[in-house]
């Protein structure tokens, strides 16, 4: 550290000890970026244990005007984590206690810190579960989840972070420790600042505790696999399923392109394939014939060319194994992917996918497909090459025209992946000016001294 920074470092060792404090340049690189993998290196990293703490190390930012950036395990792909401006990287991943598992009022008490699938695993020896499911339960933590109202494929049933988080402590900016919510599923005093907190990407509070609201496991659950000529007659497919009173646990969609993405998949299906929907559907064993008839019958239309069903339980996890490993695939594949989780209404998918295939070939940009289509969450991989110097150059202004046709459609930038650094510049296209200017106010309510997470969310101001 500079000389400069030396007060800054005392006070937090002052905190929390010297062995809790990182200043060592490589240490400090690891915590400064996310699966975004932008990158700016933060002047400190503190570790902390207590909500005590973290209100002292707010304390302490904002006494010397510093930026202080909330990070759960970095595998946000918005990078929000990121600390653009440097200065304090507060890690939460020591937070992990879970405090409390209440089965009989479905709720659970969990530190920042705890991964989604601990969460999972605890509410399970219980009969329940937590309704988010993102793809990197395994390792994301419980709030980074909250932070970007992280989701996955339950949240067409048993919706986001929003509808499953009864209540929350934090700190503001201010360095003041606040409870937010009730340990009830009904509560109607005051304002929900509850689910103003959840989204809001550790611009407003640091989260240092959730209730969360836990959900009954299902008894049976079956999972089908749609096979379709081309993405246009599945994306109609998904509207037919959506508009029948059967609501799935999970609708995920692959275009022909994803599914071509894992060679030894893709040999199992049949010539022409063109686009597929993985269906599930949960709930009591008795009326699982007649869901799977609902939805089967919804299923089948113009451009099916298979509808099965997984004969066993180890089927049915090879489906899903593929779907979750796409993501990573085309990591590996193209790293400089540009990968929006952009939201369409259900009905008007098809019209996405005609656009994302028009702007695919106008711009020379491979563009791959895949998601959450029950709920209208499409994840767009815009598959460029940077060494491509017309790719290069395109691949900006075709992003700028996904948003824009998203946009058109009455959809929104993002569903799960939050805002962060990548759409940060796109938000003004989809909140009105007083709307972001209230925003804005709300903002310095809770963080006076704008030492939260700078530089996220909103547009910059020239």
């Amino acid at each position: 550290m500079t000389s400069v920074l030396e007060p800054l470092q005392r006070a937090l060792v002052g905190v929390v000890g010297k062995e809790r404090v990182l200043t060592d340049p490589g240490d400090r690189h690891v915590y400064g970026y996310d699966n975004s993998r932008k990158h700016h290196s933060p002047d400190a990293v503190v570790f902390a244990l207590t909500e005590d703490e973290v209100r002292d190390i707010v304390a302490v930012c904002r006494a010397h005007k510093t930026p202080l950036i909330a990070r759960g395990r970095g595998t946000g792909t918005a990078g929000a984590a990121v600390p653009v401006r440097g200065g304090v990287v507060l890690s939460l991943e020591r937070m992990r206690r879970i405090i409390t598992v209440d089965p009989d009022n479905r709720l659970m008490r969990v530190e920042p810190g705890v991964t989604n699938q601990e969460v999972q695993r605890a509410a399970a020896a219980h009969g329940f579960f937590w309704a988010p499911d993102p793809t990197s339960a395994a390792y994301c933590s419980v709030g980074g989840n909250i932070a970007v109202n992280s989701a996955g494929p339950r949240a067409v049933k048993y919706g986001t972070v929003r509808e499953n988080t009864l209540g929350l402590r934090a700190v503001t900016g201010r360095g003041e420790a606040i409870r937010t919510g009730v340990d009830t599923t009904k509560g109607a005093v005051g304002y929900d600042l509850t689910r103003l907190l959840i989204g809001s990407e550790g611009t407003l509070a640091i989260i240092t505790q959730a209730t969360l609201k836990l959900t009954p496991q299902s008894t049976a659950r079956r999972t089908l696999r749609a096979i379709y000529d081309d993405m246009h007659h599945a994306a109609a497919a998904v509207s037919r399923i959506m508009a029948q009173p059967v609501t799935p646990c999970a609708l995920e969609f692959l275009d022909g392109a994803a599914i071509a993405m894992v060679p030894d998949f893709h040999k199992t299906l049949p010539a022409h394939t063109g686009a597929l929907l993985l269906i599930e559907v949960d709930g009591p064993e008795a009326a699982m014939d007649e869901a799977v008839a609902a939805v089967s019958a919804a299923a089948r239309g113009a451009g099916l060319l298979e509808l099965a069903a997984a004969t066993s339980a180890g089927e049915a996890q090879a489906l899903w194994a593929v779907r979750k490993a796409l993501s990573p695939a085309l990591r590996t594949l193209a790293p400089n992917k540009l990968n929006e989780d952009v939201v369409v209404p259900v009905s008007r998918i098809p019209e996405l996918v005609a656009g994302l295939a028009a702007l695919s070939r106008r711009f020379g940009i491979p563009i791959v497909n895949f998601g959450h289509a029950g709920n209208g969450n499409i994840h767009v991989n815009m598959l460029y090459d940077s060494q491509n110097a017309q790719q290069e150059r395109q691949a900006r202004p075709c992003l700028s025209e996904v948003f824009d046709l998203v946009l058109r459609l009455d959809g929104t930038l993002s569903g799960e992946h939050g805002v962060g650094m990548e759409k940060r510049d796109y938000v003004a296209r989809a909140i009105d000016a007083p709307t972001l200017a209230l925003m804005r106010a709300i903002k310095a309510q809770f963080d006076p001294d704008a030492i939260l997470n700078p530089d996220k969310l909103f547009p910059l101001i020239s």
